[in-house]
């Protein structure tokens, strides 16, 4: 017996109108409250390039000028062994990352929303040095990518932000 129902269906679009649920990339929605409007911060460390590279790409580059909000990013990363074999070799590294996040108004100079968002990436170190440094490049540009789209998530999530 399915428990599948199309009235249920049917309703769920004024359920969510009546919560107040508004699509991100929607006209007026935060996402183009933000495209091209962010000023992110200048990066300090290549691990920060990577970063703001990637929130750059996402929020829309913007003209220092023509910016309604700035917001200043800061990434600490650290990198662990995670697997050691008995003659204390080690085959696997992981990189933990935090990056903490300020969004402000440049005209009134108010915080917006901050924060921090962590998480992790793994990688091998069982293959030559060239391949080693090649998979830890490869790895923390990932963890960027990831640590970039918790940002975004977190910025589009803030209430208050409309077009």
């Amino acid at each position: 017996m399915s428990s599948f129902n199309r009235r249920t269906l049917l309703l769920m679009p004024l359920a969510l109108a009546a919560c107040g649920f508004e699509p991100v990339y929607a006209p007026g929605g935060s996402g183009s409250a933000l495209f091209g409007r962010v000023e992110v911060s200048a990066p300090n460390t290549v691990t920060s390039f990577l970063l703001v590279e990637d929130l750059e790409q996402k929020l829309g580059r913007s003209a220092t000028s023509g910016s309604e909000y700035s917001l200043d990013v800061s990434v600490v990363t650290q990198t662990v062994a995670a697997s050691i074999t008995s003659t204390n070799e080690t085959n696997r590294l992981i990189i933990n990352g935090t990056a903490s996040y300020s969004l402000r108004s440049k005209a009134t100079g108010q915080v917006l929303a901050s924060g921090s968002v962590t998480d992790f990436v793994g990688y091998s170190a069982a293959g030559s040095t060239v391949s080693t440094l090649a998979d830890e490049r490869d790895a923390t540009q990932r963890l960027m990518v990831i640590l970039s789209d918790q940002i975004i998530s977190r910025l589009y999530a803030t209430p208050g932000l409309s077009a």
